[in-house]
């Protein structure tokens, strides 16, 4: 049986910007965690806006600034985390993702991993 709000399960991409605060503090990109521990959660949110302002003016792609700039491992697959039900991510995360419309791109999500974007795709 469907949510109420109709939806079991969603399906999105996103972008990660880890920071000092994040609680792992290495990436894909930054194995030992040097650039990550240097960066505070502003700088991160920062250049996190950027990334949207760029996405939603049509200067860039979400999938393609994801391979470049996305702290997470699924930046080699454009940010997408593939579908995930209710539970299945942190908290403030998952509840960005299921009020989205499909298509649309959420505004700076903060979470324990750092700070994020998201687009929900299905």
């Amino acid at each position: 049986m469907a949510s109420a709000a109709g939806e079991d399960t969603v399906r999105a991409s996103h972008i990660l910007i880890k920071h000092e605060g994040s609680r792992r503090k290495a990436s894909w990109k930054d194995p030992e965690g040097r650039v990550i521990s240097a960066t505070t959660r502003a700088d991160a949110a920062a250049r996190l806006g950027e990334l949207r302002d760029q996405i939603l003016s049509g200067r860039g792609s979400f999938a393609d600034l994801a391979a470049q700039h996305s702290d997470c491992s699924s930046a080699r697959r454009g940010g997408d985390l593939g579908t995930f039900g209710r539970r299945q991510m942190q908290k403030p995360f998952e509840d960005a993702t299921y009020a989205l419309k499909v298509g649309e791109i959420s505004d700076i999500i903060d979470t324990e991993s750092g700070v994020h974007i998201i687009l929900r795709t299905a």
